[in-house]
């Protein structure tokens, strides 16, 4: 046998190898894919049913100072105008109404009936096959101008008003939309998001309409798959109850 034939079989095993790396690389590779467009999927419907939640809104909400735009972050419900008291985080009785309708809008719509309608069951049956589920949240955030507060303010900044405000339209609008505390959430900025720039405005009547723009509360409607939790405590106490029986199983190999 010549040099060259011994050294061809010496290395012959390395092109077997090479194949079987290359099939595992394409395998993962396809795996990557097929779970990239099942997320991709999955994104789609529920996009397509938040479209279909904004149409609902932008039928319902027809106010002058009530504007409903479609964004990344969902759907957002801008209230502008006198909804609060001056400098007060306490809403003015004449919009309960409209907050209530707010509230019973987003009760009422497909996003939060989701498991109680026929034509969203094959969403939900790909949501379960990815091992997610659902989440909706409804958030507020409130905004105030950049007027500073009197010395004998309940609040000590714009900051504190802001988060008063949308956590009290919170719980008005939960009140009547009568949905639990876990799809609500409240925040604040203060006078640091404005929507106008009043700080090069020098005309006061100019200023003073471009603050009562940036007093607003804005109410975002959105919804995400997230892996599944555990569930109840049942579930938790099993997943644990697993896991150390795990831990222990190689100290009872060795001691036996």
């Amino acid at each position: 046998m010549s040099l060259d034939e011994r050294r061809a079989k010496s290395t012959a095993w390395a092109l077997t190898f090479a194949d079987v790396v290359t099939l595992l690389l394409t395998f993962f590779v396809l795996l990557l894919v097929m779970l990239s467009d099942a997320e991709k999927r999955l994104s789609t419907l529920i996009e397509k049913l938040l479209d279909e939640t904004y149409e609902e809104m932008t039928i319902g909400l027809s106010y002058d100072n009530i504007s409903v735009d479609r964004e990344t972050k969902g759907i957002k419900i801008t209230i502008t105008g006198n909804l609060f008291k001056s400098t007060s985080a306490e809403i003015d009785p004449k919009y309960y109404d409209v907050v209530h309708q707010i509230g019973q809008l987003i009760a009422d719509s497909d996003l939060m009936n989701i498991n109680s309608r026929e034509e969203h069951k094959s969403l939900l049956k790909i949501i379960d096959q990815n091992n997610a589920t659902l989440n909706v949240e409804v958030r507020c955030e409130g905004h105030t101008d950049d007027a500073k507060l009197p010395p004998n303010s309940e609040y000590p900044s714009n900051w504190e008003l802001s988060a008063a405000r949308s956590l009290n339209l919170v719980r008005l609008m939960n009140k009547h939309a009568g949905m639990p505390e876990k799809y609500f959430s409240a925040l604040g900025y203060g006078e640091f998001r404005p929507v106008i720039d009043v700080s090069n405005i020098s005309d006061f009547k100019e200023k003073q309409k471009g603050r009562a723009k940036n007093r607003r509360v804005e109410i975002y409607l959105d919804a995400f798959a997230r892996n599944k939790i555990q569930s109840d405590e049942k579930d938790l106490i099993e997943s644990l109850s697993s896991k150390k029986r795990k831990k222990e199983e190689p100290d009872l190999k060795q001691t036996s």
